[in-house]
């Protein structure tokens, strides 16, 4: 027991030596003098072992002993200025979180569609489910005209009286179900026109990208295409 004792004493001196060694060597790291450099206000150059007075309103090198620079020291900012730097700096990393999901999303596109074969296969087969389901709903309502049929002609024996409640029920049922294949052709024909419309506005990004445009690059040159066609047209005519 004692020899295990001994052990574990060792064991737990050697952890101290080592945790004091490495926090010896942080503060060495943080307390090592930096030199500060920056051309002030009057266009001298300054330098100094800490943040330069004369230029708390511009940003001060922080340089090694080697003369390799460490980082940058910035001006100070008042709280508007910061507010104003905290808000640009926000806005540049979603503007590269934007451009990083755009080029993930092209580069899947050129994964899925490597030509413009794939393309149209995608974009048939897409549509032949939109053209199945209108299919089946003009067969159901072709059923349901023949259903109406006999009932039709069995509501002509109570010309000006009242219908059977059975009868009743089952012409409007008829009606119901014949309403609703109806809406549904209609809203599966604004499909079909959607799934037109968005493989049409594919193909037309996929050519450029067929073409060599980086992935991720063609909402940055919309955008300065845009841009340059309204300064275009706010700019003055000739003769006017």
């Amino acid at each position: 027991m004692k020899r295990l004792a001994g052990v574990g004493s060792k064991l737990w001196t050697a952890s101290l030596l080592a945790c004091a060694s490495l926090a010896t060597q942080a503060a060495e790291t943080v307390s090592k003098p930096g030199i500060y450099v920056c051309i002030d206000a009057q266009g001298r150059k300054i330098t100094s072992d800490r943040p330069i007075a004369e230029c708390l309103d511009r940003d001060q090198r922080l340089l090694n002993a080697d003369g390799s620079q460490r980082g940058v020291h910035q001006r100070y900012m008042t709280a508007t200025e910061r507010a104003a730097y905290e808000e640009a700096q926000h806005r540049k990393q979603q503007e590269a979180v934007a451009k990083m999901d755009a080029v993930r999303r092209d580069r899947n596109l050129l994964m899925r569609y490597p030509n413009e074969a794939a393309h149209e296969k995608a974009r048939a087969a897409a549509l032949d489910d939109v053209r199945s389901s209108i299919e089946n709903s003009k067969k159901r309502l072709l059923e349901l005209d023949r259903e109406r049929k006999p009932l039709l002609n069995e509501a002509e024996f109570y010309a000006g009286k009242p219908l059977p409640t059975k009868l009743k029920r089952q012409l409007d049922d008829n009606e119901v179900s014949a309403e609703a294949q109806k809406t549904l052709i209609q809203n599966q024909e604004v499909e079909m026109q959607r799934v037109t419309n968005l493989y049409d506005v594919e193909l037309v990004k996929l050519k450029r990208l067929w073409a060599g445009s980086p992935p991720g690059s063609l909402e940055d040159a919309d955008r300065a295409a845009s841009a340059a066609a309204a300064k275009a047209a706010s700019a003055p005519k000739p003769g006017k």
